[in-house]
């Protein structure tokens, strides 16, 4: 059986790299992102008839949107500088991230819950709010994760390629949960 030499992964670094370098770098996971973002608008275009019943939903969604982000940002910076140490043991992160975004989850999804209810008076509304924003940061760590590590395996730098990925699936994750959620509670 052959040994196949794996290529070494190619670092963005813009202490040693110059521009073109950096740019050849960055560039396809950003034209990834902008295919996805736009898909995502598609799918925001899905749940009209919830927005249009109900117009304080669209409050909301930038805001379960970027804590979700924030979340997998977190994780993934955390993961990432352990896989450069050579530090990380992804079970053991899959395990820990894990029930911190489900820790997470219930911290961020009452107190946005409650936020909501006190804002706009809406008990309906803060229940989609609160379990959207609960589903939103237990699902963030997973997909930081499960897209870091991929492009590991794939040879890739994950400070470069797996940002913009994991933030924009994990974008669409968190329309689609806020969405539905929002039809089913409200409409």
């Amino acid at each position: 059986m052959k040994n196949k030499r794996q290529k070494p992964i190619e670092y963005a670094e813009d202490v040693t790299e110059s521009p073109q370098t950096l740019l050849r770098l960055r560039l396809p996971s950003l034209l990834i992102g902008l295919g996805l973002g736009i898909v995502i608008s598609f799918l925001t275009s899905q749940f009209e008839e919830v927005l249009a019943r109900n117009v304080a939903v669209a409050f909301f969604l930038p805001f379960i949107v970027y804590m979700a982000d924030a979340i997998g940002t977190q994780t993934q910076s955390i993961y990432t500088r352990a896989l450069k140490t050579g530090e990380a043991r992804f079970q053991i992160y899959l395990i820990k991230e894990s029930v911190v975004g489900l820790m997470l989850g219930v911290v961020l999804g009452i107190a946005s819950g409650l936020v909501a209810l006190w804002w706009l008076r809406d008990n309906l509304l803060a229940v989609s709010v609160g379990v959207s924003m609960f589903s939103t940061a237990a699902s963030a760590p997973l997909v930081a994760l499960l897209i870091t590590q991929a492009s590991q395996r794939l040879r890739e730098d994950p400070a470069v390629g797996a940002g913009p990925i994991a933030t924009v699936i994990q974008d669409m994750i968190s329309v689609i949960i806020y969405g539905a959620v929002s039809s089913i509670v409200l409409l």
